[in-house]
């Protein structure tokens, strides 16, 4: 176990530790014979989502979390295994896949694939997203499929709102309210009301925090302010068809510790148009289709959130996206789908600002935009799922991408180039269901290939260089071939155990290098490099009211061109809770353990952070505790970080807006956390 408790200053210990992996070999050998026949109990409180089907996790968007998230989408990915985020500050973390981050990485919400403005990542695409405003959030893990947009070498998560036809006039609510330690404060409210023939849906956000303080009593320049807002009308003129108009908007602004500079502006509007119709004949089973328009409008400055009695910055990129989706599912047969389908998005991204060395000195809003990039993708894909038997199934999938770029800077040795890549992806995976006394277990294995362009911030975001040129425009796309191999296993019908393991060789993986002596300047390099790891979770429900879960994560990369350890791995993460819940009251104790990182590469990383140096491991307590005051009402309560551990993430940034002296530490996480929250939900 002291391999994964020490402090942060203590020596490196081995990094796989054999106590959680001898707690997982004893309750899964020990604990059948306790199982009896218990149902296991739905989760209160969400600690570590486990995988539902096969490399599949999908989980409710609306369920309170523990530790409790930000108002984005990054933190509440935190809940699944697997997953880690890139503090910057107290929101807008950069979710990080099994090592994986940026494009590698699809992220899409109501179905639309989204990006940030800010060419230093303080909006990834998770900072447009309150996820309780949606109904769930769907992981795909590895390129193992094919119908959710280009690359997702690393995965793909889809934040999504269901629709439930109405059969008589009526209406469902789910409204929320959250205050916590250093002023935290969240109003959420989704309303829907409709009858068989038409609905209308609102949702409204807002969300704020002050800076937070870690263990050790210091603030953490991390204030934020949210709020977003969405409208939707749909028609249903039969229970096959439906047609949806969404309109949205957001806004807000956030402190950050990682950078000299803060957001002042994270607007976004949206439109979209959904077309769905079902059980069209025998043969055509379902043809969906959506177009949409994005627009985000970012600003940052040196003076809005902090005081600044110098020279005064200030930087305003904007980004437009458009993007469409075709697809149909067909059925071939009793025993065979095809899903059929193309896709389309075009991002135009410009910038205007002001500074030292700049000729013109009126108010930047004054000041004519000028384009830097535009990047156009066409796809198309096909994905088929056939049963071989009752119990045994084969899935793959084809997809093409015809990529177009160009780079409409005026200063880079690459100014005015365009360029074109075609990139092929697919998978095929074989799953097998267990008979017998294990009718819900799953065992699959799948082999999966992805191409990834290089996307907007490793070519041209903050003037990325190459090895040989100003200019990283020409970057070879990356090339992942990668092996899953999984189980989800019933062992009794309280005792689950899911588990998720991968092997994934890279050539010319996009590795952003800022080692050289010229620094803020980076460089985009490919590589060769590999990666494996995997996920472990287990679920058991002890009685009626109790049930214990515990989950493992763990990556390993090496860069196979520079023979060194990749940068920006996260280490070892374990999570153990043990909930009750008699259907008035609840209460659960989550423990969080993370191992020592000894295995960096300083100075290398993504888009988003380079390895700063080691660090130790780590441990973390939390509580909560909740009663339902009515069938539809609950009240939750919980702390944080109990013991108040001063403790950072090991992929976490750099804290360049330090109160104390030393400039290179990294951002710690926040220390003991108050909170309480109250929904309602009327359905």
């Amino acid at each position: 176990m002291n391999c994964l408790i020490q402090a942060q200053d203590e020596p490196h210990r081995p990094l796989l530790g054999t106590f959680p992996l001898l707690f997982l070999l004893g309750i899964t050998t020990a604990l059948p014979a306790m199982a009896a026949e218990e149902q296991a109990l739905d989760t209160v409180v969400i600690t570590a989502a486990p995988m539902s089907d096969p490399l599949t996790v999908t989980t409710d968007a609306k369920a309170p979390r523990q530790p409790v998230p930000a108002h984005d989408g990054a933190d509440y990915l935190k809940t699944i295994p697997g997953f880690s985020v890139i503090r910057k500050a107290g929101s807008d973390g950069d979710p990080v896949f099994r090592g994986m981050a940026g494009s590698r990485l699809n992220i899409l919400a109501d179905g639309e694939l989204i990006h940030g403005g800010c060419g230093g990542r303080m909006d990834p695409p998770t900072a447009y997203i309150f996820p309780s405003s949606y109904d769930s959030i769907t992981v795909l893990k590895g390129p193992q499929s094919v119908v959710w947009g280009a690359g997702a070498s690393a995965g793909t998560v889809l934040f999504e709102r269901n629709f439930k036809p109405y059969e008589a006039p009526g209406f469902r609510v789910f409204g929320g309210l959250m205050f916590g330690s250093f002023n935290r404060n969240d109003q959420v409210l989704d309303a829907e009301a409709g009858n068989p023939n038409l609905y209308v849906r609102a949702t409204a956000t807002r969300s704020s925090m002050d800076d937070y303080k870690d263990g050790n009593g210091k603030r953490v320049h991390s204030r934020y302010m949210r709020w977003n807002s969405s409208l939707a009308f749909g028609l249903t003129p039969d229970e096959n068809t439906r047609v949806q108009l969404s309109l949205a908007a957001s806004d807000g602004e956030a402190a950050y510790a990682d950078r000299m500079m803060d957001g002042a502006k994270f607007a976004r509007e949206n439109v979209s148009l959904k077309f769905e119709k079902r059980k069209i004949s025998s043969l055509i089973e379902k043809v969906d289709a959506q177009i949409y328009y994005s627009y985000v409008d970012h600003v940052m400055d040196n003076y809005s959130l902090r005081n600044n009695m110098g020279i005064k910055n200030v930087s305003n990129p904007d980004r437009q996206t458009t993007g469409l989706r075709l697809a149909g599912d067909f059925n071939l047969g009793e025993m065979t789908l095809l899903k059929l389908g193309v896709d389309q998005q075009s991002n135009r991204h410009k910038f205007r600002g002001s500074g030292p060395g700049s000729q013109d000195m009126s108010p930047y809003q004054s000041r004519d935009r000028v384009a830097d990039a535009a990047f156009d993708d066409y796809g198309i894909f096909s994905e088929l799922t056939h049963s071989l038997s009752t119990k045994n199934r084969l899935v793959g999938g084809l997809r093409a991408d015809f990529w177009r770029a160009k780079d409409k800077r005026g200063t880079t040795s690459t100014a005015g180039e365009s360029r074109s890549d075609t990139l092929p992806g697919g998978f095929i995976r074989y799953e097998r269901d267990f008979g017998g006394a294990n009718p819900n277990s799953t065992f699959f294995v799948g082999l999966g290939h992805s191409e990834r362009f290089p996307d907007f911030w490793e070519t041209i975001g903050q003037n990325k260089q190459s090895e040989t040129s100003d200019s990283a425009f020409n970057t070879k796309p990356e090339k992942n071939t990668q092996l899953d191999v999984g189980a989800i296993y019933q062992i009794t019908q309280a005792l689950q155990l899911s588990s998720s393991v991968f092997y994934s060789r890279v050539r010319d993986y996009i590795l952003i290098d800022a080692t050289r002596a010229l620094k803020p300047a980076t460089l985009t390099r490919n590589v060769g490099a590999t990666a494996y790891g995997g996920e472990i979770g287990l679920s058991y429900a002890m009685g009626r009211n109790w049930k214990g879960n515990a989950s493992l994560a763990y990556v390993r990369g090496k860069n196979r061109t520079d023979h060194t350890p990749l940068a920006q791995m996260p280490p070892l993460d374990t999570h153990f809770s043990l909930d009750y819940d008699d259907g008035t009251w609840s209460a659960s104790a989550l423990l969080r353990l993370v191992s020592a990182q000894n295995r960096v590469d300083k100075d290398k990383g993504n888009i988003v952070g380079q390895d700063i140096g080691p660090t130790g491991g780590f441990s973390v307590f939390s509580i909560n505790g909740g009663y339902r005051l009515r069938k539809d009402m609950r009240l939750i309560a919980g702390i944080d970080n109990l013991f108040n551990k001063a403790y950072a993430e090991a992929i976490s940034k750099r804290n360049t807006v330090d109160y104390l002296p030393a400039q290179i530490t990294r951002i710690n996480e926040p220390g003991r956390n108050f909170w309480l929250k109250l929904d309602l939900k009327i359905d």
